[in-house]
């Protein structure tokens, strides 16, 4: 099966929080091709409501190209909690959207959430923020300290 799985990195952004949202993401396709999601909506949210409605992007656009099998990764820990962690405790204000995105998962033979730290989630920020005229975040790097 991992011959036919399709990596999406999705995040979402609000500007202010709440305010306009900007979703992006990346879809790779088992072969390597590439799809870039960069999409501002009409709506005012907050970040974890982009979050979730960057997924859902990604999530249909992923269908219209058959996708079946998908490992998904969001620095969105909410998001993973609410769809992956059995137990995990609702938040009533965004339980109608995270049950909307859950049943299009649902739509999909295999899928897989996981947790990455924002650095490692850098293309899908640049996009978000690029949907509500952001300039990317600079990449902190730490100093090289070398041990004697």
């Amino acid at each position: 099966m991992l011959s036919t799985v399709w990596t999406i990195h999705c995040d979402g952004s609000a500007v202010p929080n709440p305010g306009r949202m900007g979703l992006g993401a990346v879809l790779v396709a088992p072969d390597g091709t590439r799809h870039v999601l960069s999409a501002a909506t009409d709506a005012r949210g907050c970040n974890n409501e982009a979050e979730a409605r960057a997924l859902m992007l990604a999530l249909r656009d992923a269908q219209a190209c058959g996708a079946t099998a998908l490992q998904i990764y969001s620095d969105s820990s909410l998001l993973v909690a609410q769809l992956g962690l059995a137990g995990a405790p609702v938040v009533p204000r965004l339980a109608a959207l995270y049950d909307e995105v859950a049943a299009l998962l649902a739509t999909f033979a295999h899928t897989s959430l996981q947790w990455v730290p924002r650095h490692r989630n850098g293309e899908a920020d640049a996009l978000a923020r690029a949907a509500v005229g952001l300039a990317p975040k600079r990449s902190v790097k730490s100093p090289n300290k070398r041990r004697r």
